[in-house]
């Protein structure tokens, strides 16, 4: 029955949508509209989703592009800043070092004559930066940083009216689907371990709406041999996963199924800290786990 509810609600929503289509006053006008009285840097490609701790090399690209009213002729320039963000600052965390945050630098200015012209004729340009670089301009030392703590990457628009916009500026409209604007580029410090961690790990499955992971599945393999996690109906699942000493092969990987909105994990290390969450709409394929040893 849930599941004929889904469908039932799925085709509803479908409907809606080709009607809408129809419609002269269609939600995407009405999206364009109301962006177009600001700016939007709509994110085109973007790699790298973390730092490793232990890899200082690690990097991460954003390339984007500029959108207003004038087709991106009202951009004057975008500055590029980064911050800290210590989530380890409470005594009572065990790999406590005191509060290391700190306010964000600005490191890069990109003038509208430093942007190309992108495939749908939008201004377009790139930004990157190392770990190491990152930590280098915030005058970041080793034990000054850990895992779970965040670089925080800010972009913010300047326009030639004088106008400024960044992320405290956007709406639910401009930061997901199309522009995919958030202006501002969280990155996350993970602890990767260079070799399996031995112990007890605790997966936690949840479904929103209540009826199972919809085909969806954590595949666990362990030295060759792996076993599949999932629920097939209800909110909620927890699994202990023991990895022995001496293992030489861990991996954990996310396989999506239908209804991924609905989808969130959580997985608990050995240590008793959380290793990774993902969700709604886990990204599918190998998990990163962050074990702070």
């Amino acid at each position: 029955m849930k599941r004929n509810y889904k469908f039932i609600t799925t085709l509803f929503v479908a409907l809606l949508v080709v009607a809408s289509c129809e419609d002269s006053d269609q939600v995407v006008d009405q999206v364009v509209a109301d962006t177009a009285r600001g700016s939007v840097l709509r994110t085109i490609n973007q790699e790298g989703s973390f730092f490793d701790r232990n890899d200082t090399s690690t990097n991460w690209m954003l390339e984007f592009e500029h959108q207003d009213q004038e087709d991106g002729a009202l951009l004057e320039k975008v500055d590029f800043y980064i911050g800290f963000d210590d989530n380890t600052d409470d005594e009572d965390e065990p790999r406590f070092n005191g509060d290391q945050s700190r306010p964000e630098v600005l490191v890069q200015t990109l003038q509208a004559s430093e942007f190309t012209v992108g495939e749908f004729g939008f201004p377009r340009a790139s930004i990157a930066r190392t770990f190491a670089e990152a930590l280098t301009t915030l005058g970041l030392a080793d034990g000054e940083f850990d895992g779970g703590d965040r670089i925080l990457f800010r972009l913010e628009t300047t326009l030639t009216d004088g106008r400024v916009f960044s992320n405290d500026d956007n709406t639910g409209t401009i930061t997901g689907s199309f522009f995919a604007s958030p202006f501002l580029y969280p990155l996350v410090i993970k602890c990767v371990p260079t070799a399996p961690v031995p112990g007890d790990y605790v997966i936690e499955i949840n479904d929103s709406f209540g009826d199972g992971w919809d085909g969806a599945f954590i595949t666990v393999t362990i030295d060759g041999v792996a076993t599949e996690y999932t629920i097939d109906d209800g909110s909620s699942g927890k699994f202990t996963v023991t990895v022995p000493d001496g293992t030489t092969e861990l991996l954990f990987e996310y396989t999506a199924g239908s209804f991924e909105g609905e989808h969130t994990y959580e997985i608990e290390g050995p240590t008793g800290e959380l290793a990774v969450e993902d969700g709604p709409s886990p990204t599918a394929g190998e998990i990163t786990l962050s074990i702070c040893i």
